[in-house]
């Protein structure tokens, strides 16, 4: 079996992907939601592997978040295929608020209390000025069904982990407070099976790396 077989398996798909790696501020960890951080070297060569294995399964229509990020990420995968990116606002990260751009050590630090609610309820608790993650859902899910209804062929939607978490809950019927359980790496692909009576989740957080190990097994069940 090929990556190009393992991928499609039969109906149609949804590719879920997460934006390649940013040039991400020095500093400590910081909290970044609707920062338009660019992609770091790292990150668009990420996108360029995945672009060649796209090539190979071929798409329909490419989405993204508007942030340059997750749009850089897209236009290098749509080289070759003649298709539009198509950036949506629905799709952008979580809003942070007052938080955006602050360490989380300056936040544990400066509102501790704050910093622990957030920690003990995700789906609930807003940031100042911010998005709670169920606001996030309540923000992205419409987008992504209108996608998923809309489009005939294979669509690849470039997003972000807070984004691509919650569609992942919804679709598994998970508690949105364990989201931070669903890995979502730089890069990181999700499969999603689009039938006719709902989806399917076929695959999470697959590495780049998976495309060519996918190759070689395939090469080694060929040979055998």
């Amino acid at each position: 079996m090929t990556a190009k077989e393992s991928a499609k398996g039969g109906g149609r798909k949804i590719y879920l992907l997460r934006h390649g790696e940013l040039l991400q501020p020095s500093g400590g960890k910081h909290y970044i939601g609707r920062s338009d951080l660019a992609l770091s070297p790292v990150g668009m060569h990420q996108a360029r592997q995945w672009q060649a294995f796209f090539s190979e399964v071929g798409l329909s229509d490419i989405f993204c978040s508007d942030l340059q990020r997750s749009v850089q990420t897209a236009k290098i995968i749509a080289e070759g295929h003649r298709l539009e990116v198509i950036a949506l606002p629905e799709l952008r990260e979580v809003d942070l608020g007052a938080w955006e751009g602050l360490t989380f050590e300056t936040v544990r630090a400066t509102d501790p209390r704050s910093y622990e609610m957030r920690g003990m309820d995700p789906a609930g608790y807003r940031p100042p000025s911010g998005e709670s993650f169920a606001d996030l859902q309540a923000r992205v899910m419409p987008a992504f069904e209108r996608i998923a209804t809309q489009c005939t062929g294979n669509p690849l939607v470039v997003a972000h982990a807070g984004v691509n978490r919650v569609i992942l809950c919804h679709l598994l019927g998970m508690p949105l407070n364990h989201l931070f359980r669903i890995g979502q790496d730089p890069a990181a692909l999700n499969i999603i099976d689009a039938r006719a009576g709902g989806f399917r989740v076929r695959a999470v957080n697959l590495p780049v790396t998976w495309r060519l190990s996918s190759r070689e097994s395939a090469g080694s069940t060929s040979s055998s």
